[in-house]
């Protein structure tokens, strides 16, 4: 009986990470025609309760900038573990940040959002410049931002 017990509980932890499924999404932010250097761009998740969940991408190299991505750089607490492996070069004016990753579908239609701090040098900082609730209905449409974005969609991979 403890043989078949074991063998059971072995069969469900291999069988565990196959029940969790994730989607790949790809965000396109497209930043609006703005004068100064390249802007530092953070693109966040957060709960339903607007909680920080995970770093999806920082576009800017010189981490003693991250301070002005406010919201990120809150949610994170600007730890490296946080961001390792998910930098770029920073956003010029006119161009658009393209960023796939992989967002588990219990994420999807539950509420959670997908946020972008901007900041340029001189010039304003923008906490949730622009944000998306993660839904299947909101797949190819745009936000609007408020600051240095011009617009925010994502489509997920078919």
């Amino acid at each position: 009986m403890k043989k078949l017990t074991f063998s059971l509980v072995i069969a469900a932890l291999v069988a565990l990470p196959s029940l969790t499924y994730a989607r790949e999404v790809t965000f396109s932010t497209v930043m609006k025609n703005y004068r100064g250097e390249g802007a530092y761009v953070a693109l966040y998740l957060v709960d339903a309760n607007g909680n920080y969940q995970q770093t999806l991408w920082v576009a800017g190299e010189k981490t003693k900038y991250y301070k002005h991505l406010s919201g990120w750089a809150m949610g994170s607490k600007l730890t490296a573990a946080e961001y390792d492996g998910h930098t770029g070069a920073s956003v010029l004016s006119s161009k658009t940040l393209t960023v796939t990753v992989d967002i588990a579908d219990e994420m999807i239609d539950a509420g959670y959002e997908v946020r972008v701090d901007t900041a340029v040098e001189d010039q304003r900082d923008n906490r949730s410049d622009a944000a998306v609730k993660l839904t299947t209905d909101g797949v190819g449409k745009t936000v609007a931002g408020r600051g240095y974005v011009q617009s925010l969609s994502y489509m997920f991979k078919p």
